[in-house]
């Protein structure tokens, strides 16, 4: 099967442009402009026609797009052992916050029981967007019945130069506000956050449907002033 092939003949110039538009820290001579439903069926011609280990097994991949039904691949994998290894293959040439976040294995939620020990490793690596992976999964799995306080310890011990791993982090203390609102608070009124992840942290609360009136009204007095 010849993937690129495939890509290009289903590819959209005005996708791509709005692609590039959307994620501007990758050439855009990588982006193919292949639309998400497209990118889906090719993934499951590839798995129904068992080609996936070599596509799997060849990084780094050229495309943008290729990355992506890497993404959408893996997320498939029905074994833990297997998407563990699989992730720790890939996740060190993600480069960028689409491909990361389309990275959601169906088979996490069956694990949360051991799931918190590779993102701990996650958490404390050195790629921007696998630590971004990291808190998006104690985001997705650890915010309702599995719970625990110290999962909000485990994020705001992120400490980043890089947007989106800092936006990550805002976006997963914000839904902790809407979910787990007695435990996160004192993270915003102890200013245990970094100043930016602070403050953004609060106006993506005020921006939630989740969050009562009277929430968003007191978090707001909580924002913090940048230190001229």
């Amino acid at each position: 099967m010849n993937i690129q092939e495939k890509l290009y003949a289903v590819c959209d110039e005005k996708y791509k442009s709005f692609s590039c538009g959307l994620i501007t820290n990758i050439p855009q001579e990588s982006i193919i402009g292949v639309r998400t439903p497209d990118l889906k069926m090719i993934a499951g011609e590839i798995i129904s026609q068992k080609a996936e280990k070599p596509f799997l097994e060849n990084l780094p991949h050229e495309y943008f797009e290729e990355n992506q039904l890497h993404s959408f691949i893996i997320s498939r994998i029905k074994n833990y052992d297997e998407l563990i290894l699989r992730l720790d293959e890939f996740l060190p040439f993600v480069d960028n916050w689409a491909v990361c976040d389309q990275l959601r294995p169906q088979i996490f939620k069956r694990h949360r029981d051991k799931l918190t020990d590779n993102i701990k490793i996650w958490i404390n690596s050195d790629k921007a967007y696998t630590v971004r992976f990291a808190v998006g999964m104690l985001m997705c799995h650890y915010l309702g019945d599995d719970f625990k306080p110290e999962y909000l310890s485990l994020v705001s011990d992120v400490k980043s130069d890089e947007y989106y791993v800092n936006m990550m982090t805002a976006w997963y203390f914000a839904t902790a506000l809407a979910k787990q609102y007695e435990y996160a608070l004192p993270y915003i009124e102890n200013n245990l956050l970094d100043l930016w992840v602070h403050n953004k942290t609060i106006q993506k609360a005020a921006e939630s449907c989740r969050i009562p009136d009277e929430h968003k009204k007191y978090l707001k007095t909580l924002k913090r002033s940048v230190k001229k």
